[in-house]
């Protein structure tokens, strides 16, 4: 679903709720540039030659781009996953992002645009004016502490020091001292305000040039120092003098500090999606925002009841482990932080400790493909592997009604259909090495590790995240379950792959081994495709009817003896993620892998309770106070 300025408010709760319901969230970025191509061109070069770049030589080419260049949209894929149906429903939304910050917020920023980044957007059909026109508003932290400290120096402006020589100023300070001390000695009560203005300008209604900036803050300063009792009101080319009111004073005062939170909150736009994902603060959100229809006029509707679903929501997403999945993610992680936190740390390690306290999962379908790869980049591609894995039939996903784009068009290099694609490679790839048994560790040692069988000590510490996720369970329900507002049903979903298959009495998965070479040489991963899609042997055909396809059909559990057998993704708490999760692929440098595990996991680097870690901590307090993290 494209979403664009005019429609991001009306879909935010949405979008929120998508969030805090999902499995996973899939991401990917369209940038206006990336680390040039001189630097890739040595790069190869130190390759054929037997040296590489280290990690962190790598990450400080992606920083000073990331500083120099723009995101200019995003796509989102949330999915739930059904373990009732065994379909992944998928919501993909693809956001542009305006870069032209609102002008009173008096935040600048210097972007540039790389010619060969431009190049390849337009072969896509990238709409260059898209961003500007339609895109939606964001605001950093880091940009909004900034904006914040700007609007409290506009209270506290030091004075003008007016030069001997500047004569034109010392005579225009001397006519206003002039009519104010006349206007002050007045034997009646009215005029009560006096109008500073150029000589002329009332006179001519106002066709003459009034005041300029510089005249109205000598006007402003000279009240301020000689007259305590009078104040200054700014009017379009003259300043307005009046006696003191605190009533008044008192509700202007306000009204400018409603007006500026207004502007910031209007400002953060995109970012708001993100704090949702980090459990971040939503609390200026103002739940009457969401009292516009989708063409932004206002519509009749119980404010309590709105109030009480934001709160609610805003518990669940408070509650929330968010996992991120993007493909050849490092780079698009180190953009994403740039453009919705801040500035990057200067040492990739403090920027692995600060991705993994934001995202405790980070999941790259580019290290998935290729972790046991001998080779690099075989057939690891986004489009690459989208091809090999759409030809599979399990797990089926399904895209929701509400978003369906990309039912009928595939728009390769759109950040929202790449991010559907990331999507479908993790459930599909993970599911399919899952079901070979067969798990390889960052140093090539292989172990098996039986579908459904976790240590004891691995799921007490993934706690946390089995709350706050849902978890696939080895039980299978023959019920079919009430739907909630939280619950996506397949009713609202067009499925893709609608093959099932059932059986009367499930058996135990036994791991199915693959040969060292079946994942790790080139042009070997349709290996991964022969395996039986039943794995451990639960396919009976003789029970395994051909159900109606079509995007309306429903599908239900088999009544009596049937119980469904379906292909799913590994658990979050199984052993799998601790081989494949947290470590980005980053292919020519010396180490291959970005690792995001904590140093201070413990043992094995695993995750768990204390990855709970919330978005109001040390980070937030460094950004706002103008510190580098």
């Amino acid at each position: 679903m494209d979403v664009d300025r005019k429609t991001f408010l009306w879909q935010l709760p949405r979008i929120l709720n998508a969030i805090a319901t999902a499995h996973f969230v899939s991401f990917d970025l369209e940038l206006s540039g990336i680390p040039g191509k001189v630097g890739r061109k040595i790069r190869r070069f130190d390759e054929i030659n037997g040296t590489k770049q280290t990690l962190q030589e790598r990450y400080q080419e992606a920083k000073e781009a990331a500083g120099k260049y723009q995101v200019l949209q995003i796509g989102l894929t949330c999915v739930v996953e059904d373990n009732q149906s065994g379909i992944y429903t998928v919501r993909p939304y693809n956001f542009f992002l305006n870069p032209v910050p609102e002008e009173k917020l008096d935040i600048e920023r210097v972007f540039s645009y790389q010619s060969g980044a431009v190049e390849f957007l337009l072969a896509h059909k990238f709409r260059m004016e898209a961003p500007f026109l339609q895109g939606v508003n964001y605001l950093s932290r880091e940009e909004e502490a900034l904006a914040r400290r700007i609007e409290l120096s506009k209270r506290d402006k030091e004075d003008i020091q007016i030069r001997s020589s500047d004569v034109d100023s010392l005579e225009f300070v001397k006519r206003v001292r002039h009519e104010i001390e006349t206007w002050k000695s007045r034997t009646t009560a009215y005029p009560d305000f006096i109008n500073i203005s150029s000589p002329g300008f009332e006179l001519s209604a106002h066709t003459e040039r009034g005041l300029n900036n510089f005249q109205k803050r000598l006007v402003h300063q000279l009240v301020r120092a000689e007259h305590p009792g009078l104040v200054t009101i700014s009017r379009p080319g003259f300043i307005q003098i009046t006696s003191y009111n605190k009533k008044r004073e008192d509700a202007i005062s306000q009204s400018k500090k409603l007006a500026f939170e207004e502007r910031v909150v209007r400002q953060i736009g995109f970012r708001w999606i993100v704090e949702g994902m980090v459990r971040g603060d939503l609390s200026a959100i103002d739940p009457k925002t969401f009292t516009r229809d989708i063409g932004g006029d206002p519509y009749w509707i119980d404010l309590n009841v709105v109030n009480r679903r934001f709160e609610e929501l805003k518990v669940k997403l408070a509650d929330k482990l968010t996992v991120l999945v993007g493909h050849n993610a490092f780079m698009d992680l180190i953009n994403f932080y740039q453009c919705f936190f801040g500035q990057l740390p200067d040492r990739v390690e403090d920027f692995q400790s600060i991705m993994h306290q934001i995202f405790p999962m980070v999941v790259d379908t580019k290290y998935l493909a290729s972790h046991s790869s001998k080779v690099m980049n075989d057939r690891s591609g986004l489009e690459e592997l989208s091809e090999d894995l759409a030809k599979l039939t399990e797990p089926v996903i399904a895209i929701h009604k509400e978003t369906p784009n990309y039912t009928s068009i595939q728009p390769l290099h759109e950040a929202g259909f790449d991010s559907y694609l990331t999507a479908m490679i993790l459930i599909r790839l993970s599911s399919k090495i899952e079901q070979a048994g067969r798990y390889v560790d960052s140093d090539d040692e292989s172990y098996e590790t039986p579908p459904g069988a976790h240590d004891a000590k691995l799921q007490t510490s993934a706690k946390t995240l089995a709350t706050s996720t849902p978890m696939r369970t080895t039980s299978h329900s023959q019920s079919v379950p009430q739907q909630t507002e939280n619950t996506t049903s397949s009713e609202n979903a067009q499925v893709l792959n609608p093959k099932r298959r059932f059986t009367e009495t499930p058996k135990p998965s036994s791991p199915t081994r693959l040969t060292p070479s079946a994942f790790s040489h080139p042009g070997r991963f349709d290996l991964l495709d022969s395996l039986s899609d039943e794995g451990g042997g639960e396919q009976h055909p003789s029970h395994s009817p051909s159900p109606p396809s079509g995007p309306d059909h429903v599908l239900r559990p088999a009544a009596d003896n049937f119980l469904p057998a379906f292909k799913m993704m590994p658990q979050w708490d199984s052993d799998f993620w601790n081989v494949y999760g947290n470590k980005l692929r980053v292919n020519g440098t010396v180490e291959g892998v970005c690792d995001l595990w904590c140093r201070e996991m413990g043992e094995n680097g695993r995750w768990g309770e204390e990855l709970g870690v919330k978005m109001k901590g040390e980070v937030e307090k460094k950004v706002e106070g103008g510190e580098e993290v």
